[in-house]
């Protein structure tokens, strides 16, 4: 049998007369459909074929008619010339403006393999080039990976070690989720889902008689095989919710005293702002109703039911993507120090169950093939979010984490990997800070909108036309991704482009070390090897191992406690904060001085909610969510994706009241909008979505080449706001927006976001 793997699941591949056939993998519980249609010629046609080089640059040079990107047609060339204008381009802005004048965006999932990882190869090459400005954190996770490690620990060790799905069947009674676990999410893991968990999960602990609370403004965010209280909350609002809950703990002698001494520091600061000794303002149940919509009854029984059993809290990531972002992780660790149970078989706290396959898996935390990136000499970065802000504020300064950095101004962007017109927020921004730099240089497998807003793009190969290792921390497979097809047309790998391009920088020694792609893929894994032994795991040889195409590492299952350690003897396991304990006040994020993230949990009320002012203009509040026939915006045009639209556009859910309000029908046409953009979308009226909330997930491809600008596939990233979530993390804020709706009048506009760019011949 032969396999290949992509971030949602692994494929066979069966040999057929009309060529290869994907396969779902006969081992995995539950294997994704995405994907099983990217050989088909649906998805081939929009392959890049051959070198392009947008017209203006070609003819007139770097920095020529930036604002025709993506209005003005492509010219092919040869390869040698293609490499070498870019190599002369690299050269000349490096020589002339520094290595700070590069920026190696490249942010997304590329690729499951390990070797051709396209973010992983340009910041190697870059690096080899004398560095580049570099991105941090990720748009999924922003604000809970910077304060987390302040109050408890990182959120990468959190994840090694997440309470398995197993402990919780046994033990938990009561599990209350902010946000809830879409299985959709759970589809991937970074490299590489290779057995689905969370339904099997799930379902273990609905038949041990666990009982499910669902906290968000959607209800079909959770699948158990059995019932789930939904309780509907305003967006945007958690943290008030879970402050009320901790001061009922507090108030009515529920917090374990004795867990709170002994772990936390902080505490009695913590209370004083609960029983708003300060301010005076109590964070009691009735303020919190005002705020999120919660009933005060309920939210002071849920907090007792919390107290008086085994009880799992977990948040979801789509709340940190938020202004203030920081706080509802920051209240879910206080709330569950107050109940006492961290550490505990079954109870405490969760960070993102549901957001990505592995977490709640037994498998160990080990870090597999991984191809070094080398040294960056350039010493700034940009929280990954602010991409915008860095081209169109160069100069100006920005904090992150305590510290004062400065935008660099960006001569040239190099992408390999990865859509930012799918992920970054306010895209019409962003098309405007596009227009700064001189050259973007951009790697893709298919024309995307980012390859169309590129100056020079290179046809890259696809996973299946090349060899590669698959794996993640926590899953149970490493895989051995075979050839499947011979390159599309003239597209290459990014490490053979990268390696042509480092012959004429004369920095090819030190970018391949002398290793062609076969001989990397067998160091990495001889290095995997030594590297993992050490954990007591021994891997078969190479020859074996891509000979048979897996390695089945479920031996080595083991069921994991969160904290566990450190509850046990927190002297011998001290958490790498400040104190060795959590940190319910924190004195060093209080000692950086900011008003949007002070040394507590606290509530404070973003610019755009559904208490905001402007809400009356702006009436309902736009949830945009990850897809479900995709992962993010890739193969968006494969048939799999677009069986999903409607009309060739995606679809929004609206309650069924507002629905009836705005005479809008299932079916309908409806236009999204407000100061930032205008989509079009197909209505799907629910009950799943609470009053005055629409949901329209990502993922569909930009599509505003038209002179109205209104994107005709619904992308609600032409919507949501481009502001960071606080001056702690910068992180993005995508789930802060307000939005008004209405039915769509007259025959709308076909998408032109699937069709080819013009070309010259």
């Amino acid at each position: 049998m032969r396999y290949s793997a992509y971030h949602w699941g692994i494929y066979q591949i069966e040999e057929t007369d009309r060529g290869p056939v994907l396969k779902g993998f006969e081992r995995d519980p539950e294997p994704t459909k995405i994907g099983l249609d990217q050989l088909e010629p649906q998805v081939k046609r929009l392959r890049i074929a051959r070198p392009s080089i947008r017209r203006s640059w070609l003819e007139k040079g770097p920095g020529s008619a930036p604002h025709l990107r993506g209005r003005e047609p492509f010219i092919e060339v040869k390869w040698e010339q293609a490499l070498d204008l870019a190599a002369g381009e690299l050269a000349r802005i490096r020589d002339r403006y520094g290595n700070s004048s590069i920026f190696g965006g490249s942010y997304g999932w590329s690729s499951a393999g390990r070797f051709h990882h396209a973010q992983s190869q340009v910041h190697r090459f870059l690096n080899c080039l004398g560095g580049y400005v570099r991105h941090v954190d990720t748009y999924s996770m922003a604000a809970g990976r910077v304060v987390m490690p302040h109050i408890v620990d990182s959120v990468e060790r959190l994840h090694g070690e997440h309470t398995s799905w197993d402990v919780m069947a046994a033990h938990t009674r009561l599990f209350v989720t902010f946000g809830g676990i879409p299985a959709k999410n759970s589809f991937v893991s970074s490299g590489g889902a290779t057995e689905h968990i969370l339904r099997d999960g799930l379902y273990r602990m609905k038949e041990a008689n666990v009982r499910f609370v669902n906290i968000g403004p959607v209800s079909d965010n959770m699948e158990t095989g059995g019932p789930v209280e939904w309780i509907q909350i305003r967006p945007n609002t958690d943290a008030a919710l879970m402050l009320a809950m901790t001061y009922i703990l507090v108030t009515e002698k529920l917090a374990d005293e004795g867990f709170l001494s002994k772990y936390c520091v902080g505490y009695e600061k913590l209370c004083d702002y609960l029983l708003g000794r300060h301010d005076g303002v109590p964070k009691n149940p009735v303020w919190a109703e005002h705020i999120t919509g919660v009933p005060a009854a309920r939210i002071e029984n849920l907090a007792r039911e919390i107290a008086s059993t085994r009880t799992m809290l977990n948040v979801a990531y789509s709340l940190q993507r938020a202004e203030n972002g920081e706080q509802p992780f920051f209240a879910l660790v206080a709330l569950a120090a107050a109940a006492g149970q961290i550490g505990l078989p079954g109870g405490g706290f969760g960070i993102g169950y549901g957001s990505f396959n592995s977490i709640g898996s037994q498998q160990p935390a080990i870090k597999g093939p991984t191809l070094p990136q080398g040294e960056n000499a350039v010493r700034d970065f940009i929280p990954v979010a602010r991409v915008a802000d860095m081209l169109l504020k160069p100069g100006e300064q920005f904090t992150y984490d305590g510290k004062t950095y400065t935008y660099q101004d960006i001569k040239l962007i190099y992408w390999a990997g990865g859509n930012p017109y799918h992920h970054h927020q306010d895209i019409n921004r962003l098309r405007r800070a596009w227009e700064k730099p001189d050259t973007i240089l951009v790697h893709e497998q298919y024309w995307t909108p980012t390859a169309k807003l590129a100056d020079i793009v290179f046809p890259a190969t696809i996973p299946l036309e090349r060899e590669d290792i698959s794996f993640a921390s926590r899953e149970r497979y490493l895989v051995a991704m075979s050839k499947v097809s011979e390159p599309f047309e003239q597209s290459r790998d990014d490490y053979a482009i990268f390696s042509a391009l480092a012959e004429r920088l004369n920095i090819v020694e030190s970018y391949t070390e002398g290793r062609d792609a076969r001989a990397w893929i067998e160091h990495l894994y001889a290095e995997c090897s030594e590297r993992v032994r050490a954990d007591g795991i021994e891997l078969p040889g190479f020859d074996q191992f891509w000979s048979e195409g897996l390695v089945d590492l479920g031996e080595y299952r083991r069921s994991a406690i969160l904290l566990e350690a450190f509850r046990k003897d927190p002297d011998d396991n001290p958490l790498p904060t400040p104190s060795g304990k959590i940190e319910l006040f924190s004195e060093r994020i209080d000692s950086f001085k900011l008003e949007d993230c002070p040394g507590h949990p606290i509530w404070l009320e973003p610019k755009e909610w559904l208490g905001a002012e402007i809400a009356e203009k702006f009436p309902f509040h736009l949830i945009s969510d990850q897809p479900d026939r995709k992962l993010h915006s890739q193969l968006d045009h494969a048939s799999f994706s677009t069986d999903g639209k409607h009309d060739g556009r995606e679809c929004v859910a609206i309650n069924k009241m507002d629905a009836a309000m705005l005479g809008i029908a299932d079916g309908d046409a409806v236009e999204l909008f407000n100061d930032r953009g205008r989509c079009l979308a197909t209505a799907v009226v629910s009950d799943n979505v609470m009053p005055s909330v629409v949901r329209l997930s990502t993922g569909s491809w930009f599509d505003p080449f038209d002179k109205d600008e209104l994107d005709k596939q619904g992308n609600p990233n032409v919507l949501t706001q481009d502001v960071p979530a606080s001056g702690l993390s910068g992180g993005c804020a995508a789930h802060s927006c307000l939005v008004s709706v209405k039915r769509y009048k007259g025959n709308p506009a076909a998408s032109r976001a699937h069709e080819l760019p013009p070309f010259i011949r």
